[in-house]
């Protein structure tokens, strides 16, 4: 609402409109369900009383969630919308395809694995003993 500028016409986020049309349809929806099914069948009269209450509670509580769901909405920031994935950056491009380095291993830059992990023996050759060393 801070960039509002007087004469011009509101977005749906932010004019009355949206959130009273969202719980006016809910209250409606109410009414009619409680007037079908709080009657208890077709020989005894509508009970009109408890469908009134129904969609008053219907659109209350719809109307007061729709608008702290407003106040709450924030714009994400620039850097968020950048990028190709997680620890990707759209201006650095791999020749290598997804992911590589180029060095043909699946270990990701930055990361070591520890001497005494299962599967640590010689990378590429499949020479790996028992207790995870080179035999």
């Amino acid at each position: 609402m801070a960039h509002q500028k007087p004469g011009e016409p509101r977005n749906l986020r932010t004019s009355v409109k949206g959130p009273l049309m969202f719980s006016a349809f809910w209250a409606v929806v109410a009414f009619v369900a409680v007037l079908i099914f709080a009657s208890g069948g077709s020989a005894r009269s509508p009970r009109f009383d408890l469908a009134f209450i129904a969609a008053g509670i219907a659109f209350i509580v719809t109307l007061v969630i729709a608008a702290m769901l407003s106040m709450s909405y924030k714009d994400n920031a620039a850097h968020l919308g950048k990028g190709s994935g997680v620890n990707l950056s759209s201006a650095r491009k791999s020749s290598q395809g997804h992911g590589g380095h180029g060095t043909g291993g699946t270990q990701r830059e930055g990361t070591q694995r520890r001497p005494d992990a299962p599967g640590a023996g010689t990378a590429g050759t499949g020479e790996s003993g028992p207790d995870g060393g080179a035999s």
